[in-house]
């Protein structure tokens, strides 16, 4: 952080390598024991950025860094455990890092005053604690989130001088007794509930005039709150004790004929009584289910537990296959995650050869894709193209469309193919939801990941994303690692992937990795080509040339499009650069070149150590003879020796990282 600052003379103790921040009475460090709990820098005249490992300071509960002249985005990675973040008053650019949404322990945020711009995600919900949430000033767009509305303790909102659009509507339940909503693009009305609030600013908008519209049928009455907000010190808006009693006597009556009412009903009416019956049965039957779920579940944690060992002394080989289980369950982090019913569902799937995949009609996916729509493709391949479709209760899928000539004689029938990669489940692998084989159609149905894939973020990039970070670049490339760990050596039979790039690694909200196109191997026989450039290993001249570890190989071109931003081919630059493996392949072990090989878009922010360990895996991958090349188990080793070495929290699912001093990077 010191270096991303410039080293400025100002922070008086601050060292770019090793001293005690608490011991030595760093300037703006306030310490608990030998652990840092607070930075407060404001108004030093501090110019540059944060840095990069701000998520490694998992004791700091209060960060200031306000008025100075910082800029560039803000990093994705932020102190997690954080009550208090003040970035008001820089030039900080880019869009609120998506981290923030995790720190429940959050009472106060200010990004005012900052060059701030895009729309905010849905990133609300687990901020409970949050009071104070100041984003003015900015160059924010687009409606606000549903997800304000969940922020049950905020009192002071200022989103003033930015380009919000649409109502403010979601903000009618908050408890709230300061709002600036200024100068922004908002329509319609403001809600009652907000007009009686202490202090509240609405100019600058275009709010419509006349009579606000009658709220829906059923709409929830105003808040106590706000009811409140109208007495004044006498209480004249209130109701008098005797109109209160009334109130509650007639309810008391108007319950007791209820009451009488439905206990007569009951007595008469067969119907209820089997009703009732059934409902019985569902709840004494859910314990059952629940305590042999939870003995399972227990079962298959302790297995897991047995079989793995410490980080400090990694073993990946504990993955071994087994050969009375086709397929490994996921990690136990990922079935922690599963309620009751997920997980059984999930260990029944892995006890049965039968499809688990749903069908879906060729008529609903015609409808959910406008027809197959030339706007609702969202890429497309050797093997098809993929659309988007999207449903009235607003969930999102993605169609793959196999182009129907591949299905030629020899090949497998399009139901073997659907039951071999509905079995596959895997944290870091895109999940398989249904199919349709319906009149000459065949099509794959996956989850929807709305980041994208690998590929945009890296090549394709626009105003609205963010260069990813060091820490998430490796992340990519162990979760991708894993993936093609768990094709390769757990499932059996095996997967050889054969389309191993960066437009099939997509990103969920996390910017977590799932690969896809996975057992579709089949349908690239048709072409050595199918990779496209850059990608294929000397070996693949024809298709029945791809092996295991040609898979290996297009795993180390995607980790070089990691490490330096280009693509695999790119006739954009001169010849002697054009074929990124030929480029790269001899200045991975030269230091100097190295670093002058990253990707600009790092700005410099990334360990030189970890760099280094990085171009050597890479450098194994792509060796030219693939016999010399590591079987993925190795590679996943070698991530995760080097994620332990440069301090990085790059999954929960990592042990706790031994702290290393500055020296090591």
């Amino acid at each position: 952080m010191f270096t991303s600052l410039n080293s400025p003379s100002q922070l008086s103790g601050w060292k770019s390598s090793g001293g005690d921040p608490c011991g030595d009475s760093w300037e703006g460090i306030t310490c608990s024991g030998s652990a840092v709990t607070e930075i407060r820098l404001s108004d030093l005249e501090l110019t540059g950025s944060l840095g990069y490992l701000l998520s490694n300071l998992k004791s700091v509960t209060y960060f200031d860094m306000s008025k100075n002249n910082l800029n560039n985005d803000i990093p994705y990675q932020l102190p997690p455990n954080l009550a208090y973040l003040d970035l008001s008053n820089n030039g900080f650019s880019g869009t609120v890092p998506y981290s923030i949404s995790q720190m429940t322990d959050l009472k106060y945020l200010n990004l005012g005053h900052n060059q701030i711009k895009g729309q905010l995600t849905d990133m609300f919900q687990k901020l409970p604690k949050l009071k104070t949430l100041d984003l003015s000033h900015n160059s924010l767009s687009g409606s606000l989130p549903n997800s304000l509305a969940k922020l049950s303790g905020l009192n002071t909102l200022y989103l003033q001088n930015n380009r919000f659009t649409s109502s403010i509507n979601v903000l009618a339940g908050l408890p709230l007794n300061k709002l600036n909503v200024e100068n922004n693009k908002f329509t319609g009305w403001v809600p009652a509930e907000l007009e009686d609030i202490d202090s509240i600013e609405t100019g600058g908008n275009s709010w419509s005039s006349g009579p606000a519209p009658p709220p829906p049928p059923g709409a929830k009455p105003l808040s106590a709150k706000h009811k409140d907000h109208g007495k004044d010190g006498n209480g004249k808006n209130g109701m008098s004790g005797l109109a209160i009693a009334l109130i509650v006597l007639a309810s008391l009556v108007v319950l007791a004929l209820l009451i009488t009412l439905l206990s007569t009903t009951r007595k008469s009416s067969p119907s209820s009584h089997f009703l009732d019956e059934e409902r019985g049965s569902q709840r004494a039957f859910t314990p059952l289910a629940s305590q042999e779920l939870s003995h399972d579940l227990h079962n298959a944690k302790h297995k897991e537990f047995r079989e793995s060992e410490s980080f400090d002394s990694i073993n990946i080989k504990t993955l071994q296959k087994s050969p009375s289980i086709g397929y490994k369950p996921p990690p136990s982090d990922f079935t922690q995650s599963l309620n009751d019913n997920e997980f059984a569902s999930r260990l029944n799937s892995k006890r049965s050869t039968s499809i688990h995949a749903v069908p879906y009609s060729l008529a609903d996916l015609q409808t959910a894709t406008s027809n197959f729509a030339t706007g609702r493709l969202i890429g497309e391949g050797s093997i098809g193209r993929v659309y988007k479709a999207k449903y009235p209760d607003g969930k999102v899928l993605a169609v793959k469309k196999i182009d129907s000539s591949l299905f030629q004689e020899g090949q497998p029938e399009f139901s073997e193919i659907i039951s071999r990669i509905s079995k596959v489940h895997h944290p870091n692998i895109a999940e398989l939801v249904g199919y349709c084989s319906e009149q000459g159609h065949n099509m794959l149905v996956y989850e929807y990941l709305r980041n994208g894939s690998l590929h945009e973020f890296l090549h394709m990039s626009d105003d609205f994303s963010k260069p990813l970070t060091w820490n998430t670049r490796v992340r990519i490339a162990l979760g991708t690692a894993r993936a093609v760990e768990y094709l390769h050596e757990i499932c059996s039979p095996s997967f050889i992937h054969k389309n191993i790039k960066s437009p099939n690694i997509l990103l969920d909200l996390e910017l977590n990795p799932r690969l896809s196109d996975y057992g579709l191997a089949n349908f690239h026989h048709r072409t050595s080509q199918n990779l496209g450039a850059g990608y294929n290993a000397p070996e693949c001249t024809k298709p029945s040339a791809y092996t295991m570890k040609s898979d290996i190989y297009s795993f180390g071109v995607v980790m070089l499009e990691l490490l330096t931003g280009r693509m695999p081919f790119d006739l954009t630059k001169p010849t002697s650069e054009q074929c990124l493996v030929r480029w790269a392949t001899p200045q991975l072990h030269d230091i100097d070149a190295l670093e002058r090989m990253v990707d600009p878009a790092l700005r410099g922010l990334y360990p030189p150590k970890s760099l280094s360990r990085f171009a050597d895996i890479i450098a194994l991958c792509v060796q030219t003879e693939a016999e010399f090349r590591p079987p993925m188990s190795e590679v996943v080793e070698a991530l995760v020796r080097l994620v332990q070495r440069s301090s990085m929290n790059v999954r929960d699912d990592l042990a706790e990282s031994r702290r290393t001093e500055d020296s090591e990077y």
